[in-house]
């Protein structure tokens, strides 16, 4: 018997992996700036501007080097090369382009609460689905095995978040509609574009009110807590 009520008839959770699989975007991005000594305050102003170009629909349809590298139309190489020619160290010397990328994301350690709350999904009979965009990453693959029905990867499929046609591709693999999906996110307008087409949206800000939500829709107790 469900622990819980079911509001909806949620059948699978489609997940992002970077912040919500992993620690959280921003502690990865102090560890690195550390690290190799940039400038936080440049870095701050040039992603503050990519990022509000990239995701916030108020910017409008202006490109930058995060359309094309989540999309795949961009290397990684070349990403690297733009974004480090407008840094600095705190020195103000320059910013090594190769392997930025690499750096960036080193502390992106696996979240194992949230790990065991999609195979307790699994195992409860629930779907589950990756949909990242990607920043040219190095996956955890090898935690990936039966874990995952399908695994959507933007640069893989030439599309990004907060697109409407990605969150339908990765729906329509589960074969599924949308308002059988749970799609967890941990920026915002990702949420906002998924609850567009018909998903049921969760914005994650932290591991147990995720779970919780997760456990609520499902139906089913996803953590022992």
């Amino acid at each position: 018997m469900s622990l819980y009520h079911r509001a909806v008839d949620v059948k699978a959770v489609i997940t992002d992996w970077g912040g919500v699989l992993t620690a959280p975007l921003n502690d990865a991005v102090a560890h690195w700036l550390a690290a190799d000594s940039i400038d936080a305050v440049r870095y701050k102003a040039v992603m503050r501007a990519w990022v509000g170009q990239a995701y916030d629909p108020a910017e409008g349809v202006v490109r930058n080097p995060i359309h094309g590298l989540e999309d795949g139309t961009l290397e990684p190489a070349e990403f690297e090369r733009l974004l480090a020619a407008e840094l600095c160290t705190v020195d103000g010397g320059p910013v090594e382009c190769e392997g930025l990328l690499r750096r960036m994301f080193a502390a992106f350690h696996p979240v194992e609460p949230m790990y065991a709350a999609l195979r307790a999904a699994r195992a409860a009979g629930a779907r589950v689905a990756l949909l990242s965009n990607s920043w040219g990453n190095d996956y955890p693959r090898e935690l990936w095995e039966r874990l995952f029905d399908t695994v959507v990867i933007s640069s893989e499929v030439g599309l990004r978040k907060p697109d409407e046609r990605i969150f339908l591709h990765a729906v329509g693999l589960l074969g599924l509609e949308p308002g059988e999906c749970a799609f967890v996110d941990d920026i915002e307008h990702n949420v906002r574009a998924a609850e567009a087409v018909g998903m049921v949206g969760v914005h994650h800000t932290d591991v147990n009110t995720t779970i919780g939500r997760l456990g609520e829709l499902l139906g089913v107790r996803l953590a022992d807590c």
